[in-house]
């Protein structure tokens, strides 16, 4: 009979070892429209439309989304593109 070593995946909730985890909230403003926003969105993280348009409604009614999740470098990139056309982005550690 053969003994076999298992290991676990950390459960614990050391974050060392977790994946980096960040994302990109968009703020409303009163400066571009709400195409222009969906528009700039889908471009930036290749969302559908329908998505695009998800997000575009609660920055819209919410004053704020979170549009994007992704490694810190991948949310930059995307908080970049957006920051284009003049919207407020934060790119925050999740």
């Amino acid at each position: 009979m053969s003994t076999e070593t298992i290991v676990n995946p950390n459960i614990s909730g050391n974050t060392a070892s977790k994946r980096e985890s960040w994302i990109v909230v968009v703020y409303d403003n009163d400066h571009n429209s709400f195409d222009e926003v969906m528009m700039i969105l889908m471009v930036a993280t290749k969302c559908n439309f329908e998505e695009a348009q998800m997000e575009t409604w609660e920055v819209h009614n919410l004053g704020k989304s979170v549009v994007h999740h992704g490694s810190q470098d991948e949310c930059e990139r995307v908080a970049i593109v957006i920051r284009q056309i003049g919207i407020k982005v934060e790119v925050l550690s999740e």
